[in-house]
Formats: structure tokens, sequence, C-alpha cells
């Protein structure tokens, strides 16, 4: 199995995560982290991957990741700074109650279930999040697809407040959608990515090409 690489410098690369792996290496499989490992490695023995930061394993789209100790460091940063700026694709299969606006809740981890818990109002252990929606295209059944800029990062933040509101990823069955739509993996894509780059000294913006679903709803 390959990756598509969507960008390559001395510092960094991006590629296109497809659904079904994960981004760390594991046990159980290919992952984003091993791919690039032997991509690298075909250049130079022992390469450094450090991933910068993680798709959920049913996500398509950007994934980040660093060439060298220094620049993960400093990738972190604006991650934590929250100096970058994600763009998502989703389809849902209701539109949300307005075409645009922000989602403001406050989230908890639930780790016995592996799904995040939404509250509208602050609560103990909760954090809170934000998620700026745009409606792009509504068809005849209601399917609609939506441009998301998460404004903070937390765990399943997208899936569970889209749930929340009741329009829940198509295909994300454990966050409450109707049907699944292939296996491990729902329409949410990570679409583009706009970051800093430290020896350009210039904002970069990389983007994934559009999956099939959301090519259809254009």
């Amino acid at each position: 199995m390959q990756i598509h690489i969507i960008e390559e410098t001395k510092d960094w690369l991006v590629v296109s995560k497809p659904a079904g792996i994960q981004v760390e290496r594991n046990p159980f499989g290919p992952s984003v982290e091993s791919l690039v490992y032997a991509h690298l490695e075909a250049e130079r023995r022992n390469p450094y991957v450090g991933i910068v930061h993680r798709l959920d394993r049913v996500t398509t789209g950007v994934v980040l990741v660093a060439k060298h100790r220094s620049v993960l460091r400093k990738l972190n940063r604006q991650f934590v700074e929250k100096d970058v700026r994600k763009t998502y694709l989703a389809a849902v299969s209701q539109p949300p109650p307005s075409e645009q606006g922000t989602l403001h809740h406050w989230l908890e981890k639930d780790r016995a279930s592996k799904r995040a818990i939404v509250h509208k109002e602050p609560a103990e252990k909760a954090r809170e999040c934000l998620l700026n929606y745009k409606a792009l295209t509504t068809t005849s059944d209601n399917r609609t697809l939506l441009e998301l800029e998460p404004l903070t990062g937390r765990y399943h933040q997208i899936r569970a407040q889209l749930a929340f509101e009741g329009c829940p990823v198509a295909g994300d069955v454990h966050y409450g959608a109707a049907q699944p739509y292939q296996d491990h993996h729902i329409m949410l894509h990570a679409w583009k990515l706009e970051f800093f780059d430290e020896r350009k000294k210039d904002r970069q913006l990389v983007e994934a090409p559009l999956p099939e679903w959301a090519e259809a709803l254009k």
C-alpha cells in the first residue's frame, strides 16, 4: 500500500490520508506513519517521521508530517496556539438549523465508549468547543454538503457537534447516522490546511483531492 503525497519540502510533507487506516503506527495494519516512513526510507536510512496532528480512522484528507524533530516542535506550537486554519467538508442527511453559523458546545470525552459527550452548557470535565459551518449545496432529498472550520481541536468534535444538532455526518453510525457509508469510512474530509513555513517565511495552504461523495454533491 502506498500513500498519496500532496506536497513535500526539506522540512515537511503533506499526505492525503485514505479512510480505514490510522495516522499513528500500530500493530493492526498500515498507517500514515508507517507509509511515510517507507516513502522516506527509499531516500535515506532511519528517516524521522513526526506526526503533527491526527485524523480519525474513518476520516479522509490532509495530514501534515514533519521530517525533523525541530520542525515538529515548531509545527506543534502552531497547533497549540491555534495559528493554523483547518477546513473540512462533510455530508449530512439533514441540513443544520441555518445556512451558516457557529456551533458552541462543551465536550466531554467518554473513554469507555470511545465517543464524545456534548453539553449545551459548561459541565465538569467538559471543554469548550467551537465549530464554524456553512452549507454549500443541498440536494432534493436534503443531503447537504457542509464546509466546516473547527476553532478548537477536541476529540471527535465535528462528528459529535453535528450529531448533537440533529445532523450527523453521513455514514457515522457511531454518532447516530441511519446507515453506514463504507467500511471504516464516513463522509468527513479534511480538505485544506493553512500553516506557517519557517524556512519560506510564508504561510502555506495545502489541499487534499476531494473524495467521490464530495464531488457528487458539489
